[in-house]
C-alpha cells in the first residue's frame, strides 16, 4: 500500500488534507493558510497544562502534549483526522506526526524521551483497517527527534470495542487489561513517549501508560497525540 501510494504521488500533486487546496512548493503537511489557522493548543510549551492534569492521581505522567482541539463540529480538520484514520490516508497521519515532533523539539520540556511508543490495535482491527495510525504518528515524531520508534513491544491482548461506540461510563472498563508488554527489558530504565490520535476520556492511554510501568517500574512516561476533545 505504501509503495503504491508514493507511486501516485509521483503524478498527482499533493493536496492540503484540510481544505483541498494543492501544496504549493515548501508547503507540507497542510498549505500554509490552514497550518496558520491551525486550531494549536501550545501544550507543548506549557508543562501544567490540562492535558497533563487529566492524568493527576490516575497514573504518574512526566509531560502531556497534543498538539491540536479536535473540533467539536464538522471541519475540515476533523475530516482530515477521520480520512487517515479511516479511509486510508496514512501518509496524512505521517505528516501530521512529524508536525507534532518539530512542536515537541521546539520545547524544553520534552527533551530526553528515550523511545516514542504508539498505543497498539488489536491484530484483528488493524487486519480489517490495514494499518495503525497511531504507528504513522509516531513513526513521524521519532524521525524528527530522533530517538528510537518501538512498535510491536506493547501489544493489544484483547480485542475490545471501539471507544467510540462505548459510552462514557463505560469506557474505562472496556480497557482493562487490554494490553502487555512483550519484552520489559527493551524499555527498561527508558524515558517512553506514548503516542495517540485523538485524546478523548484518557482512557485507552491511561490503560496502556499502567501497564507498561506495572511491567517496567523503572520506566518514565510522558504521552503526546495529535489532538484533544479537552478544552482548557
Amino acid at each position: 500500500m505504501r509503495l503504491f501510494s508514493d507511486l501516485i504521488h509521483l503524478f498527482v500533486p499533493q493536496q492540503c488534507p484540510v481544505c483541498g487546496a494543492a501544496l504549493l512548493e515548501g508547503e507540507s503537511c497542510v498549505c500554509t493558510l490552514c497550518k496558520l489557522t491551525a486550531p494549536l493548543t501550545g501544550y507543548a510549551h506549557d508543562v501544567d497544562n490540562t492535558l497533563y492534569r487529566s492524568f493527576w492521581g490516575i497514573v504518574p505522567v512526566e509531560r502531556a502534549s497534543a498538539l491540536l482541539y479536535f473540533p467539536s463540529a464538522e471541519s475540515g480538520w476533523r475530516r482530515a483526522i477521520h480520512n487517515f484514520k479511516y479511509r486510508g490516508h496514512w501518509r496524512t497521519a505521517l505528516n501530521f506526526g512529524e508536525w507534532v515532533g518539530h512542536d515537541l523539539l521546539a520545547s524544553e520540556v520534552f527533551h530526553g524521551v528515550d523511545v516514542v511508543v504508539p498505543i497498539p490495535l488489536h491484530p484483528r482491527k488493524k487486519l480489517r483497517r490495514g494499518y495503525n495510525q497511531s504507528n504513522y504518528i509516531s513513526e513521524g515524531i521519532a524521525k524528527v527527534l530522533d530517538v528510537e520508534l518501538s512498535v510491536g513491544n506493547v501489544v493489544r491482548i484483547r480485542h475490545n470495542p471501539s471507544q467510540t461506540l462505548t459510552r462514557s461510563s463505560e469506557r474505562w472498563e472496556n480497557v482493562k487489561d487490554i494490553f502487555a508488554v512483550r519484552h520489559p527489558e527493551r524499555l527498561a530504565g527508558k524515558h517512553i513517549l506514548l503516542v495517540d490520535d485523538v485524546f478523548t476520556t484518557g482512557a485507552t492511554i491511561t490503560s496502556c501508560a499502567m501497564t507498561i510501568l506495572r511491567a517496567i517500574p523503572d520506566a518514565r512516561i510522558s504521552v503526546a497525540t495529535l489532538a484533544t476533545a479537552h478544552r482548557d
